[in-house]
């Protein structure tokens, strides 16, 4: 029976803390469990801890099995070894890892340790391996992480993690200001879980966030993109940024280097001013903030979705947009304001062209969309045409997706104004027609559908006489098949032998 076929059979009636011991032993990854046995057969303590208890306890399939054990590095090779598994030591090793791997799937075994944290915001400076349990579970960042379970089934949590996943509550091991300013990442860290598991942040956690700010000047611009970047996809993105923005977290800075030198990095300044923003209230139920974050939860859990949701209205508010017409509150023009400052903020994080370019077209022309879904005199043929010209994409393929994120955003967007008996099948039904419509016009000669005689008819004019083609085809005059574009060809040629 795999996990979710034992999820169904122990946990329609009680959760994992609450099952039998042999019902616990049954969920427990099967090589994970070879592992504990065979330490304790040798002698050590062994137990599988972390997020994988956690998952357990949620009714959720680990992805990872993490173990720790009283054996120390040489130990755990030996136990490894003498059962004829692969043991990998490694860098890890030096603190205490050891990966071992069964059948295929690798297991980190890690010795029970404390640590000690100095300059680096993010490494321990020193690592102590510990004497038990307990202590290697004080140094980890939060109560439901901070859970462990023996071969036995028996579970150890010295933390009132179990309570915590009950309330659904995130709360640090210890003294949060301590927590935070040891390892400075897990400020983002924090933000995340709240999104992955839909958690309320502890007050006690809010209140310690702001000692540890200044230690983010020593993370990496890679390592506070990773975390947000796994923020933004989780299924409750908005707690998370909500605690990010609301805390000032948002407004520090962290630091990249870039040909041998320094530079700081603001993190997401750019949404502190959406906090509090009214909206007119004849179409939005939520001020800028919270209209962000139901936008956000209600997009696709996609990397380019979730950044051009979070960004769309980050140009409301701001000096030249934010006006009043007629005792109304207005903000024309946020889709272009907003482009222009998701594309400097996306740059400054160095992300790829390719993705800042689909995400800051995402945000300018959300508006355009509105307007072309609600409008039933518009023509969507006219603008696939003019995209395609303008070659704002490298391929039609491209443009179709980029109307399929449109969609998305768009329908998110109605969701996130707050009327329930909004109707978004129109936008729905004109962003799927977009896009099936921008897969049959070219945004390249290479996507022309001709054969072999045409280059050669062409000869020397090739480049124009090409050029002059593609465009009759995007704009529908001349359709993308080898016979007509052949003809048209022709003709092409004869034109011009009379010029």
């Amino acid at each position: 029976m795999g996990f979710l076929g034992a999820v169904s059979s122990y946990f329609h009636k009680k959760g994992f803390e609450n099952l039998s011991s042999d019902e616990r032993i049954g969920l427990i990854d099967k090589g994970a469990m070879r592992i504990l046995r065979a330490f304790h057969e040798d002698g050590f303590e062994a137990f599988i801890v972390g997020g994988c208890v956690r998952d357990l306890m949620m009714k959720l399939e680990p992805h990872d099995w993490d173990i720790t054990t009283s054996a120390l590095p040489d130990e755990t090779i030996r136990v490894a070894e003498s059962r004829g598994w692969k043991a990998i030591g490694g860098e890890g090793r030096r603190f205490g890892t050891v990966i071992i791997v069964i059948d295929g799937m690798s297991y980190e075994v890690t010795t029970f340790r404390s640590e000690t944290y100095g300059q680096d915001a993010h490494r321990p400076s020193e690592v102590h391996f510990a004497s038990d349990l307990k202590e290697d579970l004080m140094r980890r960042d939060f109560t439901v992480n901070a859970m462990a379970v023996d071969a036995d089934g028996v579970i150890y949590d010295y933390f009132d993690g179990v309570s915590d996943l009950d309330r659904k509550r995130l709360r640090t091991v210890g003294e949060s200001s301590k927590r935070f300013s040891e390892d400075a990442l897990r400020l983002f860290r924090a933000c995340r879980f709240l999104g992955q598991l839909d958690f309320m942040a502890d007050r006690s956690l809010i209140d310690g966030m702001p000692s540890a700010f200044e230690r983010v000047k020593g993370l990496s611009l890679e390592r506070v993109e990773s975390e947000i970047d796994r923020l933004i996809v989780t299924p409750h993105a908005a707690r998370g940024f909500d605690l990010l923005v609301r805390t000032g977290l948002n407004e520090c800075f962290c630091h990249a280097t870039e040909y041998g030198k320094e530079t700081e990095i603001a993190i997401l300044p750019e949404l502190s001013h959406l906090v509090g923003l009214p909206q007119q209230k004849e179409f939005h139920k939520f001020d800028g903030w919270y209209h962000t974050l139901a936008v956000l939860d209600a997009s696709k859990p996609l990397l380019i979705n979730r950044w051009a949701a979070l960004l769309h209205d980050v140009g409301k508010g701001m000096p030249g947009v934010r006006g009043i017409h007629k005792g109304r509150l207005t903000d024309y023009g946020h889709d272009k304001k907003g482009a222009e400052m998701t594309r400097a903020l996306l740059k400054h994080w160095k992300r790829p062209k390719a993705f800042v370019n689909r995400v800051t077209w995402l945000v300018e022309n959300h508006m355009r969309f509105h307007t072309i879904a609600n409008d039933p005199k518009s023509h969507p043929d006219k603008w696939i045409r003019q995209i395609a010209r303008e070659k704002a994409f490298p391929t039609s393929a491209d443009v179709s997706e980029a109307m399929l994120q449109m969609t998305d955003l768009s329908i998110a967007d109605i969701i996130g104004c707050g009327n329930p008996d909004a109707d978004t099948r129109g936008h729905q039904e004109i962003g799927e027609y977009m896009s099936r419509l921008a897969l049959e016009i070219p945004v390249s000669t290479k996507e022309l559908h001709y054969d072999k005689r045409v280059p050669l008819l062409l000869g020397e004019k090739t480049p124009e006489g090409m050029k002059n083609l593609l465009i009759r085809v995007q704009s529908g005059s001349l359709e993308n098949e080898p016979a007509a574009i052949y003809d048209a060809a022709v003709r092409y040629m004869r034109r011009r032998s009379h010029e």
